[in-house]
């Protein structure tokens, strides 16, 4: 009910676009920000390779947005003020119509930073409720320590805010905005306990957040493997035409980067399991492990071993039936 309400009201609001909105200036980037159309309404803002680094600005993952007659919906806000606002301008040189929604994927710091950007402009915020608590939360808070130091100009107490969503989700949800039709997956918890995918009925367009990495290791992190390959069935089911991943570009051959994904949480599992169940230690099982199918995929010095390790912790708890 309260969702139906929050539509009604959102239908009422009048149009909330263009340079009046504009917001306040953060330091620009000068990393190449653009958009790509992937169907007829649907676009991606393709982030760089590697992890957030001084080189890439911090812009390291994939957001979208997807083009009605009656405004615009966002999916992620890219990882920081900065590069959120880089972002609008790029929607404004394909719409002027208003920023009518965002969908936050996750909260993880590239895919969520730009929020108050889009909050500004007038943009109702979605999120699942599984991130209720990530904001401020003693990891969350070592996560923006660690970004202000690598990324200080565009990451620091002076720009960057971090409001709630106008609206948590309890799990599945669907809309329709200017005649097009969204439907909204919760399929975590996999890559976090928050995972949302949002699928564009009329383009065959899935927009999936983390839950796929394309041409690179993907993070896993402190995520609980075996729900996420779980979460990789779901998406499978929607058939989708094209798949926008949170990190690399957009796929027109969804099967093959699904399957590089789940082909990758298996091997973790296989070798950790196996590791656990053998007792051996960790570091011996890792130098031990035949990384070569990875080894030279971007990202694998900077999350392998820490995707490794957590697998580890995780597969021994599953083992003592935890």
């Amino acid at each position: 009910m309260r969702q139906l309400l929050v539509r009604f009201l959102l239908c009422l609001m009048p149009a909330l676009s263009g340079p009046a909105l504009a917001g306040p200036d953060y330091p620009p980037v000068d990393v190449p920000v653009r958009a790509e159309q992937l169907a007829a309404h649907s676009y991606i803002i393709p982030g760089l390779a590697g992890a957030a680094s001084t080189l890439n600005q911090g812009f390291m993952s994939n957001a979208g947005f997807v083009v009605t007659p009656a405004g615009v919906v966002v999916f992620d806000t890219l990882g920081s003020p900065s590069l959120a606002q880089a972002m609008v301008a790029r929607i404004r040189e394909v719409t002027d119509q208003p920023i009518r929604r965002v969908i936050v994927s996750h909260y993880h710091a590239d895919h969520y930073y730009g929020i108050q950007v889009f909050k500004d402009l007038g943009a109702e915020v979605w999120a699942h409720e599984g991130g209720k608590g990530v904001v401020g939360s003693d990891g969350a808070k070592l996560r923006y320590e660690q970004r202000k130091e690598i990324l200080g100009r565009w990451i620091n107490d002076a720009t960057q805010r971090f409001p709630e969503p106008d609206l948590w989700l309890a799990g599945d949800t669907d809309f329709e905005l200017g005649g097009r039709h969204f439907r909204i997956r919760h399929v975590g918890p996999a890559h976090s306990d928050e995972d949302l995918v949002l699928y564009v009925e009329e383009d065959g367009v899935l927009f999936t957040g983390d839950l796929i990495f394309k041409g690179r290791v993907p993070f896993v992190g402190d995520a609980d493997s075996k729900k996420w390959l779980s979460a990789l069935d779901v998406l499978i089911g929607f058939q989708p035409r094209i798949l926008v991943p949170g990190h690399g570009g957009p796929s027109d051959t969804p099967l093959d980067d699904l399957t590089l994904t789940r082909d990758y949480l298996r091997f973790l599992r296989q070798e950790m399991g196996k590791a656990v169940a053998d007792l051996t230690p960790f570091e011996e099982a890792y130098e031990k492990t035949d990384w070569s199918r990875y080894e030279m995929m971007p990202a694998f010095l900077e999350a392998n071993r820490r995707n490794a390790y957590n697998t580890y912790i995780l597969m021994e708890k599953e083992s003592l039936g935890r």
